[in-house]
């Protein structure tokens, strides 16, 4: 069989495959899509994923021994607008690239084959939620078309955490799939996780598949999904660790009003493009690309947009969409501290390496919860994005934008045992003077800290005792060779390297030079 008999169905003969040389010009479009490269473990319910954010998928073979698989589209259509979203980016299947052309053939007739029980099954479990032109709206499906006993709840696991990744984030991110009713988040195991619920368990299929092992960020923030044995979520408090999307009226638990729709819409992570797939489908195609490259895609009709956090994002200079428009948007409320050794100090020097920090109040009724006033909405932004979700002193930090407009100081006479200062004229900030380079040099927290203004009488061991004595485990340290006032030294934790900027940060080394701390992007 071959191109000169286009009519023809195609059997179990794999011919495609022998004509896959780089100088075989391309077929002309046809609704049989040929897939190379698949997996060996590979099931069939995978396969039809990649096509079904496209349209219709009506017939399945699988040549598993020859690694390689048609897929048959409802029109000629749906098969072109998927070809030419995978070109430039090449689907995943399992962490493995596969290669998607049009076949010779114009149609798959696998009536008379073997084995094919199981991709039958598969193509009538999702023809349910294919009524005409729609895939996975979200409506309600009917009882049985989904596995027996899958839940509509998943269970996500973020790994390598190198940026705080917010319930915002992972709404943005799982609607694509369907609508998301629930989100709970929590630290379980030193690891931040998640449950969402979805209005129907095809959905949660479908984001499983397109979503496990995929990273949010570039080469970060890794998502490990798996379905819930829970099969709906109690969701009490709307805040920034749990929301239900059908309750708006829920209280926060901290005393706060619940959030208004806008409000929550505004606090999106920086460099989430939100691209809702407007083609037949109604939502975005199944994601699996190169893990490498997080989930960056071109701005192809149907990507998700680059999910990735930008450099302008990463250096602050980042316009916040809807930001400037809130009023008290430059103020945090930080939540979860250590009530024994948080400081307004110490959290000025914190969130001093994401802007200027003018006022902190530590409250006098609860002292795990404080209110951080930034010099505006840019650097609120950004602290929150960077610090919400990290450790310090044994718990997990949040940070979210605040109803209050500013932090008011103490009135004289009031009561305040020192828990709110006022550092608007402090000569520590980093980024007073405009266009200083301290722009360009804003990362996430990480192990390894960057050190400046090292007077040269100081040795390598005085600097690694002085981080031992602060209580840190130091793995490996090392001058600039150009520069010998500055260095780099790794710790033994993101959550010690948090820990030593706030008590080293300015810390008086002699001969007139105080340290200056900062997070580093680079390791040792």
């Amino acid at each position: 069989m071959n191109s000169s008999t286009p009519s023809t169905g195609v059997y179990a003969n794999g011919n495609d495959s022998k004509k896959f040389k780089r100088d075989r010009p391309p077929c002309s479009p046809s609704r049989v899509l040929h897939l190379r490269k698949i997996p060996c473990d590979v099931t069939e319910a995978e396969i039809i994923s990649l096509g079904l954010p496209f349209g219709r998928v009506t017939n399945l073979l699988m040549l598993k021994e020859k690694r390689q698989a048609f897929l048959e589209m409802a029109s000629e259509e749906a098969a072109v607008t998927m070809v030419n979203y995978y070109t430039p980016i090449t689907p995943h299947l399992r962490s493995q690239p596969v290669y998607i052309q049009y076949s010779n053939h114009r149609e798959l007739k696998t009536d008379n084959l073997p084995n094919q029980a199981r991709a039958q099954a598969a193509l009538q479990a999702v023809s349910a939620v294919q009524s005409g032109s729609l895939a996975l709206s979200g409506g309600p499906s009917n009882e049985g078309t989904v596995l027996p006993g899958q839940s509509p709840v998943l269970r996500i696991i973020i790994e390598n955490l190198f940026y705080p990744v917010t319930l915002e984030v992972l709404h943005q991110i799982f609607s694509k799939f369907g609508t998301v009713l629930k989100i709970i988040t929590f630290t379980k195991n030193n690891q931040f996780q998640a449950l969402l619920q979805y209005a129907d368990p095809v959905n949660a299929h479908y984001a499983k598949m397109a979503l496990d092992g995929q990273n949010i960020y570039n080469a970060c923030c890794t998502l490990r999904i798996d379905f819930s044995k829970l099969t709906s979520l109690n969701v009490k408090y709307n805040n920034d660790k749990s929301r239900d999307f059908t309750r708006l009226d829920l209280p926060t638990g901290d005393g706060q009003p619940s959030l208004e729709p806008p409000m929550a819409a505004a606090f999106g992570a920086p460099g989430i493009i939100s691209s809702p797939y407007a083609g037949a489908a109604g939502f975005a195609p199944a994601i699996g690309f190169p893990q490498a490259t997080g989930l960056s895609v071109p701005a192809v009709p149907g990507a998700l947009g680059p999910l990735t956090i930008t450099s302008s994002a990463v250096t602050g200079r980042m316009a916040i969409p809807g930001a400037s428009g809130i009023p008290g948007n430059s103020v945090l409320l930080v939540t979860n501290l250590n009530p024994d050794l948080i400081t307004p100090h110490g959290l000025f020097i914190l969130f001093g390496v994401y802007g200027d920090v003018h006022r902190v109040k530590i409250m006098f009724n609860k002292k795990e919860n404080a209110l951080v006033q930034m010099a505006d909405a840019n650097q609120a932004q950004l602290a929150m994005n960077h610090l919400s979700g990290q450790r310090l002193y044994g718990k997990v930090l949040r940070a979210t934008l605040s109803k209050h407009q500013a932090v008011q100081l103490p009135r004289e006479g009031q009561e305040d045992q020192g828990l709110t200062k006022d550092f608007s004229n402090s000569p520590l900030h980093r980024f007073k003077k405009p266009g200083s380079k301290n722009f360009q040099n804003i990362f996430p927290p990480s192990a390894t800290l960057h050190l400046s203004n090292i007077p040269p009488s100081v040795t390598v061991d005085g600097l690694k005792n002085l981080f031992i004595e602060a209580g840190c485990s130091v793995k490996a340290f090392k001058f600039f060779q150009k520069d010998r006032k500055m260095a780099l030294i790794q710790l033994g934790s993101v959550e010690e390297a948090i820990q030593a900027l706030i008590e080293l940060h300015n810390h008086d080394l002699g001969e007139n030079h105080h340290l200056r701390v900062s997070f580093s992007k680079s390791t040792i």
